[in-house]
């Protein structure tokens, strides 16, 4: 894991135990006293996942129980969304929200739980911006270079993305609108094995969460062409700085841990139930 990524953690995780311990002066002052169960909507190796690994770890070391990550990936984000508003709302289980709870609210029209009247937040942990990244093997070097590639061969250039209604694809959708591209959406189960196909050249192009691509970026397997945000990484120009439209949407990466509507009316310190 990088140095920054690290720090962050630290400093992202400070902040969660100090949020926990004000929660706690109004409820029980002995929590937590067991592990604590901490649900995450998308499989191993993806942003969110690693910063519920990081933080998890500084929060068992910090509270003395552990923090237990539990991957539970499907329905966009949404399978983990409804366990974590189904359990007891008694602070022991915990939601690692991410862009898709917001974005699921208007795309999915029957689903078994309001996300704003079932959970609440306890701390907000994370924002990062999404990276427009290629396998090297696309002859492309910046965002109009890709415009180009992509309109040249349209319906032949594949982009990944972690799911259906996820932050990665309503960033290429919106990209795909904006330049008049036209790519095919291959939607994975996660950031992970999303880009395990785009190292292995099955897909082209993917606009990830920074975190879960930089050591790729770094290491040169992975090419970067732009960020969602003003400022970028050494060799990764902005959307901004781009001649031509590129998505500045970025990743509200806001990831909260929410909790129950019935905690609510109680006292805040089981208050971690997203």
């Amino acid at each position: 894991m990088t140095r920054s990524l690290r720090r962050l953690a630290v400093l992202a995780g400070a902040a969660f135990v100090l949020a926990v311990a004000a929660n706690a002066v109004r409820g029980a002052d002995d929590y937590p006293n067991h592990p604590v169960r901490w649900l995450v909507g998308y499989p191993p190796g993806g942003s969110t996942d690693i910063v519920a690994r990081l933080i998890g770890q500084y929060l068992s070391e910090r509270l003395g129980q552990q923090f237990v990550i539990e991957n539970k990936p499907g329905a966009g984000n949404n399978l983990a969304t409804e366990m974590a508003t189904k359990a007891d709302p008694d602070g022991y289980t915990l939601h690692l929200t991410n862009p898709a709870n917001a974005i699921n609210a208007t795309l999915y029209k029957n689903l078994n739980f309001d996300f704003i009247r079932d959970m609440a937040p306890v701390a907000g942990i994370i924002r990062v911006p999404n990276v427009m990244e290629v396998n090297p093997n696309v002859p492309a070097k910046t965002v109009a270079e890709f415009i180009g590639y992509a309109k040249a061969n349209p319906g032949k250039v594949n982009m990944a993305s972690a799911g259906v209604g996820t932050s990665t694809h309503l960033s290429g959708a919106l990209f795909m609108m904006m330049t008049g591209t036209e790519l095919v959406h291959v939607p994975y189960r996660g950031a992970a094995p999303a880009l395990a196909d785009l190292l292995g050249g099955q897909v082209q192009v993917l606009f990830d969460n920074l975190p879960s691509s930089i050591g790729h970026i770094k290491g040169g397997r992975l090419r970067p062409l732009a960020v969602t945000r003003p400022r970028a990484p050494p060799r990764c120009p902005t959307c901004q700085r781009s001649p031509t439209p590129c998505p500045a949407s970025r990743r509200a990466c806001s990831t909260a841990c929410r909790l129950r509507r019935a905690r609510r009316a109680r006292s805040s310190t089981s208050s971690m139930q997203r």
